[in-house]
Formats: C-alpha cells, sequence, structure tokens
C-alpha cells in the first residue's frame, strides 16, 4: 500500500521519475562507472534516518535486527552494481543477494573484470579466489552503489549509505555490553552523530578533536586485550596461577576502559564538553632575551600624527628614571609586534580599530598595554580559529585593551603556564572568557568580561586565580571551578575581592565534581575481584552492579561530611565573612570550596594510611586551598551566587 510505502521511505518518494541524488567518480578514478554521491548528507537527514526508520527506540542488543529490518524494507535484494572498496583494492562487483540479517551482500564480478589495486598481484583468478574464501558475501559498508539516472536504485544507495556512517562513526565495540535499560538512540546515537557534525563545521576546538580520537583508539586497543583476557578466562578449566595473574590484568584493563569510555562521553555530549576541557599541549618555545641584550618599545599605529608622537615621547617612550636610550620599533600591526617582541619587550598600542587574522601565542614575558582607555583601543579577531590569545610565558601583563572575538571555537584569553596579568581590559566573548590552566596563575583586576557561551572564567585544578574588582556579566555561568578531587590534581588557589557577577544565565559561580568520588576506586575494585574470579560473559553487568553500590555509600559518605573538617585557613575565612557580614554569595562559596578541598585531604590522608604512613606530616597536606572570597557582589544570576555541578 501507498502508506506502508510511506513508512519505508527516508526521504524523496519513488513516484518520482528520475534520481534525486548526486552522482560522483569513485576516487577520483574514471576507469569505474560513477557512483551516488551520498557521503555528504545533512545532520537532520541522518538524524531523520536513524531515529524514524532504522533504530527507533531499540536497545543496543538490538541494533542490528532492526537495521536488518530496515534494509528488507528498501534494499534491492538483487540487479545492481557497486565499486567494492577496500584498503588495498576497489573491484566492479554485481549484487545477485541480500543476507540482511547478516548485514551483507552476496555478489559475483562484473564482466568485463575491472579491478584497480596498489598492488599488481590482483588478477581476476586472484579475485576468484579471494571471493570463494568469503563465501561471495560482502559487508555492505564496503559497498559503493553505481549511479542509475532512473531514481530505481536511490533508496538502496541511501540504505548503504546509512549502514556505512554508523558502523564507521556511531557504532562503539562494547555499546552491545553496555546497560541495556536504555534507549540507544537517545543515549549513543544522537551525541555522537552530533559531535561528527560539529567537528565537520570547525564548532570543537582541535585539541579537543585530537584528544577524542586518542581516546578512542585506546579504548579499542584496550578493549581488543581485554577480551582477548576475558575469553581466555573463560575457556580455562584449571585454578593456575597464570589464571589468576590473567584476573588481575582483566580488572586494571577493565578500569582503564571504563575511565577512557566515561571521558568518551564527556566530550560526546555538548553540555559537557567545555566542562571537561583537555589539557593543551603548547609546542611554543619562548626566545628569551636578544643576543644583543637590548630591550625594544614595540609602538603600534594604524597611522602616526605629530602630537600622537609627541604625547607618547613625553609619556612613555622618555621616562625622566630612564637613564638610557630606547630603541623603538613602529607597526601597524599588534600581532606583528607582539610576534617580534623577546624576553623583556613592552608593546605600546597606540588608540585605533585594529583586526587581525590569526592568534597571539605569548611565549616570552612581556608587557602588552593600550597607550589610552580600552574602549579606544580595541583589537579584533576575524576569521575562525581556535583561539585568540595564548599564554606560556613567565611573568606576561596584558593593559588597557578591548579584545572583541568572532566566530570563535576555544576561549578569547587561555594562560597555559606561567603568570599572566590582566589590567584594566574589557573582553567581549564568543565561547568561553578566561581560562586558567593547571599550574598557571592569572591575576585580572578592574576589568569587564562579557558575553561568553560557556564560563566567563574556568579555573582548572593546580591553578592559581586572583580576581579583584572585575565585572563578570551576561555569559553562561560566571565563573566556573573544574573538579580537583582526583588524586592526580592539586587544589586551586582561588581569591576574589569586590567582584560584581551578575546577569549570567546560570550561576554567579560554578563548582564541577563527580557525583562519586575518585576514592571509591579501591573498594570498588575489591568487589569487582569476586565477581572477576566468577566471571562468565556477563561480566560487564556484575561489574556495573558492584560499582553502583558502591557509589551510593560513596555518596552518603560525602554527604555526612561536616564543616568541622575544613581546614584551618578556610575556617578562619568563614569566621571573617561572618564578622564582616559580607553578602550569603560569598559565605556559600567559601563553605562548599572549603568542603570540597577537606574532603580531598581526608583522600590524602588515606592513601598515606594504606601505604602504612600513620602520621602524615603537616606539610604534606598544605596543598589546602586558599580560599578569600570577600566583599563580591552576585545580583541577577539565573540560578543564583553558587551552585554545584555532578557529573
Amino acid at each position: 500500500t501507498q502508506e506502508d510505502e510511506d513508512t519505508c521511505s527516508d526521504y524523496g518518494s519513488r513516484d518520482k521519475p528520475g534520481t534525486a541524488l548526486g552522482r560522483t567518480v569513485p576516487d577520483g578514478n574514471a576507469l569505474f562507472p560513477d557512483i551516488f554521491r551520498t557521503d555528504h548528507l545533512l545532520f537532520y537527514e541522518r538524524f531523520k534516518a536513524y531515529q524514524d526508520y532504522i533504530l527507533a527506540d531499540c536497545k543496543a542488543s538490538e541494533v542490528k535486527e532492526f537495521t536488518a529490518e530496515y534494509l528488507e524494507k528498501v534494499l534491492e535484494p538483487s540487479g545492481w552494481q557497486a565499486v567494492w572498496h577496500t584498503n588495498v583494492f576497489e573491484v566492479l562487483v554485481e549484487v545477485v543477494d541480500v543476507e540482511y540479517s547478516a548485514l551483507k551482500a552476496v555478489v559475483q564480478l562484473c564482466e568485463p573484470f575491472l579491478c584497480e589495486s596498489q598492488v599488481s598481484t590482483f588478477t581476476l583468478e586472484c579475485m576468484q579466489e579471494l571471493l570463494e574464501l568469503k563465501e561471495r558475501r560482502i559487508p555492505l559498508q564496503e559497498l559503493w552503489v553505481v549511479y542509475d539516472e532512473s531514481g530505481e536504485f536511490d533508496q538502496t544507495a541511501l540504505a548503504v549509505e546509512h549502514v556505512r556512517f554508523f558502523y564507521e562513526c556511531i557504532w562503539r565495540t562494547w555499546d552491545e555490553e553496555e546497560e541495556d535499560d536504555f534507549d540507544y538512540f537517545v543515549r549513543c546515537v544522537e551525541p555522537r552523530l552530533r559531535l561528527h557534525y560539529d567537528i565537520l563545521e570547525h564548532r570543537v576546538p582541535s585539541g579537543l578533536v585530537a584528544d577524542y580520537h586518542n581516546y578512542l583508539s585506546q579504548c579499542e586497543e584496550l578493549y581488543r586485550k581485554f577480551l582477548n583476557v576475558r575469553n581466555n578466562i573463560a575457556n580455562s578449566d584449571s585454578d593456575s596461577e597464570v589464571e589468576n595473574v590473567s584476573m588481575v590484568e582483566g580488572l586494571k584493563l577493565y578500569e582503564k576502559i571504563e575511565h577512557l569510555k566515561q571521558k568518551l562521553k564527556l566530550i560526546e555530549n555538548p553540555l559537557l564538553r567545555y566542562v571537561f576541557g583537555y589539557q593543551k599541549y603548547s609546542g611554543l618555545q619562548a626566545k628569551g632575551q636578544r643576543p644583543t641584550g637590548i630591550k625594544i618599545t614595540h609602538v603600534v599605529s594604524l597611522t602616526v600624527m605629530a602630537n600622537l608622537l609627541q604625547s607618547l615621547i613625553r609619556d612613555k617612550l622618555c621616562p625622566e628614571s630612564c637613564g638610557e636610550e630606547l630603541e623603538i620599533q613602529f607597526h601597524s600591526d599588534p600581532l606583528a609586534a607582539v610576534n617580534a617582541c623577546y624576553e623583556g619587550d613592552t608593546v605600546i598600542i597606540c588608540p585605533g580599530h585594529y583586526v587581525v587574522d590569526g592568534m597571539f601565542c605569548i611565549a616570552d614575558s612581556i608587557e602588552m598595554e593600550g597607550y589610552g582607555l580600552p574602549d579606544d583601543i580595541v583589537i579584533e579577531k576575524q576569521g575562525k580559529g581556535d583561539n585568540f590569545v595564548d599564554c606560556t610565558g613567565a611573568n606576561i601583563k596584558i593593559s588597557n585593551l578591548k579584545l572583541v572575538q568572532h566566530d570563535a571555537v576555544e576561549g578569547i584569553l587561555n594562560v597555559h603556564q606561567g603568570k599572566t596579568t590582566l589590567e584594566n581590559c574589557v573582553l567581549q566573548c564568543e565561547t568561553t572568557g578566561i581560562t586558567v590552566r593547571t599550574s598557571a596563575e592569572l591575576l585580572m583586576k578592574n576589568s569587564d568580561l562579557y558575553g561568553a557561551k560557556g564560563a566567563g572564567v574556568e579555573i582548572y585544578p593546580g591553578s592559581t586565580c586572583t580576581l579583584l574588582d572585575n565585572g563578570i556579566h551576561h555569559c553562561k555561568e560566571g565563573i566556573l571551578i573544574k573538579n580537583f578531587l582526583d588524586e592526580h590534581y592539586d587544589v586551586p588557589k582561588i581569591s576574589m575581592a569586590n567582584n560584581v557577577i551578575h546577569n549570567n544565565e546560570g550561576y554567579g559561580v560554578v563548582l564541577v565534581k563527580p557525583s562519586v568520588a575518585s576514592d571509591v576506586k579501591d573498594a570498588s575494585a575489591d568487589r569487582t575481584a569476586g565477581i572477576f574470579l566468577s566471571m562468565t560473559f556477563s561480566l560487564f553487568s556484575d561489574l556495573g552492579n558492584a560499582q553502583s553500590t558502591q557509589s551510593s555509600d560513596e555518596r552518603a559518605r560525602v554527604e555526612g561530611f561536616s564543616q568541622e573538617l575544613l581546614p584551618e585557613c578556610v575556617a578562619d575565612e568563614l569566621e571573617l565573612c561572618k564578622q564582616a557580614e559580607i553578602s550569603e554569595g560569598n559565605h556559600e562559596i567559601v563553605s562548599e570550596l572549603g568542603a570540597t578541598s577537606a574532603k580531598k585531604s581526608q583522600m590524602r590522608r588515606k592513601r598515606l594510611s594504606e601505604l602504612g604512613i600513620t602520621e602524615a606530616d603537616d606539610n604534606l597536606m598544605s596543598q589546602e586551598m586558599f580560599v578569600s572570597i570577600v566583599g563580591n557582589q552576585f545580583k541577577w544570576n539565573g540560578k543564583g551566587s553558587f551552585g554545584t555541578f555532578l557529573f
């Protein structure tokens, strides 16, 4: 019936004469007939196909079954040609049957024989022998349907494309062993599909993309090793020492896999992607001092008028305290001036609107200052790119500038290492605002930051961040403090005084931390070991149950944590807050950060105790969070002055 045909069709209609799809030459090889061009489908086209026609509300264990049912409805069982494409060769074949349940096509070689290979040994006889070894059954995702202008094979070409894309870009080998109680499309397909298109459209920082592919490769390799270990144990009949070693190895592999899978899920989730962040490696090397030892003042101006030059000479270029001759270089582009700097140089930027195409990479200790008011000295980023300003120098100072960001993927300023001082600046953001990475230090004062679609300021574990007399407003979140409970991270040192944090969509300040603290791992591993000893092929579900049981206990311990365990410096700060009768937001932030810091201290003492160190030196615990949060104003933030985000 017409109704049945509509339910089987992706988009378009078989009633319309002629094909609705384009054509292309396979890998630029003119010897082969053209194939349907299906690899350019839009996000909503793939989304609709998987949600409405292929997967619907199936579970992970039902994916292959649902896909086979879809193919039975839309795939022509025979009579069409395709290019069988592998990493080694391409050969023209004809499909004579389809095994839907196996997602494979039964093929035969076309006449005349047409093959293209990097190796000359693929003759007609060799290819016939290869097909016989495969029983002439070829996975559908290795076939590219030959173009036909009649439109008869449009749905076949689209169906093969959906299968190919799914198993190349969406499916993971471990998906089938995940929890099966949730809608697979919602839990896995949609976030992975969105990430794929976000990457295609340059909406994800290149560093995060590299991290994702790296985690995925690591996880696939570890999972293959884990399957081998698991199969060896399952097929073993003895309780030998070798088997016990294999069980320990399996436990270690499982824990690594789960850790990597968590990272992958965080990146796949568009809401958590920037909360998770990534540790970016900056290969930029500092130049150090000039070989001549002199320091140069770089003056940037679009045009140099006589009165401007006189003012510069009076105010900046001939200070009374300077007893030696200054060397001056003139530039029309602030990016060129910064790139010309060595250690100790100064860049003075005159009033004007500067448009730069590129990013500032500051690896040496320099000063970059505007000559005038920030609104009169505007540096605007042109063109798409990951970063605007990257700071890795030991002591960088930026003042009296307005930075404007457009079409960005990453934040407006990243402090990767060293100390950066930002004073009397205006930052008009696009994605996130300022990011203070682990071991880096930021001093920001008398500045105005707004417009970030993420957090205005992101504070990483192990960093130092001092915010004085700033305005942070009209961002997704005001200030975001990242999870520092992990054993590998140090506690950040945070000082905030007299800032006005207002009109942000979410919280004024938000603390990100895991819903299960990391010290649950040891106890969880003990439980899991018992399961592993008697495991069958249902290992994954058993491990999941063990961890979920432990997580509830851990949460109870965290919730029972009291202010009596606060480190002394935080307790003193709380007392100061009460005495000064400062706003509720300041008190709430100090209290929560102090409790989290104390929890980390407890975790460290526990690990020392397990190592046999019964009397911990107080110096070992000196990494408590230094919190000074006084006199800040929190106004009209959508969710309140402070909140926690559990992941």
